[in-house]
């Protein structure tokens, strides 16, 4: 609200949501034809959010090839859609977050560390909720009231019991909180539910990167058993190309041949 840019566009991207393949595209723009599926012109978020914010969120899930051309684009301010040689400049404030500890990631190679002081010039580091405890019922009564929406709006507030519960177990809050609001039948949850929502929690909760690989590997499979095993009919379903669907297929370790019908 200070900003100068508060009226501005304010643009929101994920950036582990999105496909390598599609990311600069996505961020900077392609012209029409640029690629398959390119059937129009795109400007991309940066030019979206020209003259406002663009909020890069979990910048430590970006892929390294692409982290050296985001660094161009913020050091010249200027980008250039795929498919096109024009640079475009746009005024853009970048804000970015991650869960990674990106000094790590620095030391492990995973992270450019010339990207990092590029965009490090103020940081806010937020704490686990297992150093903020008095947060959590703050948090979980505005998750609540948020959720109630979509479960029922009966449900009210915790109960002492079920919060106190929640004050023990800082595991994916809101998600333990949106378990609880579609089970309950009562104003205030009671213990019982959240006690329920914390053990499934715990026992049925992937990481991100189990969800994906998974969906990757069941996606994978039902195209090829579409394509009866033949590769290169299964990239094309995929829209990917025939080295890079090999590529896929090698580190989920699936043997198209498996999948050929006589």
């Amino acid at each position: 609200q200070a900003s100068d840019r508060k009226n501005k566009p304010f643009v929101a991207v994920n950036c582990s949501a999105i496909p390598e393949n599609l990311l600069e595209s996505e961020l900077f723009g392609h012209k029409k034809g640029a690629f398959t599926g390119a059937t129009s012109d795109h400007k991309g978020l940066f030019r979206a959010a020209d003259g406002g914010t663009l909020f890069l969120d979990e910048i430590g899930d970006m892929p390294k090839a692409f982290q050296a051309t985001l660094l161009r684009a913020l050091q010249e301010k200027k980008i250039r859609a795929v498919g096109t040689t024009e640079d475009i400049p746009v005024d853009v404030r970048i804000i970015s977050a991650t869960h990674v500890d990106l000094e790590k990631a620095i030391k492990t190679g995973d992270f450019r560390e010339d990207l990092f002081y590029r965009m490090n010039v103020v940081l806010l580091a937020l704490p686990d909720l297992s150093s903020r405890r008095e947060d959590i019922p703050l948090l979980a009564n505005h998750f609540l009231r948020q959720l109630s929406e979509d479960f029922g709006a009966h449900v009210k507030g915790f109960s002492p019991e079920a919060l106190d519960a929640l004050l023990n177990n800082d595991r994916q809050l809101h998600n333990v909180v949106g378990q609880s609001v579609a089970l309950s039948m009562t104003p205030l949850v009671p213990l019982s539910i959240v006690k329920k929502a914390l053990k499934e929690d715990a026992v049925s909760l992937l990481s991100l990167k189990d969800a994906r690989d998974g969906f990757e590997r069941e996606y994978l499979i039902k195209v090829l058993q579409m394509a009866s095993g033949n590769v290169s009919k299964a990239a094309q379903y995929a829209k990917r190309n025939r080295t890079e669907f090999y590529r896929l297929l090698n580190k989920h370790e699936i043997h198209p041949n498996l999948y050929k019908t006589s």
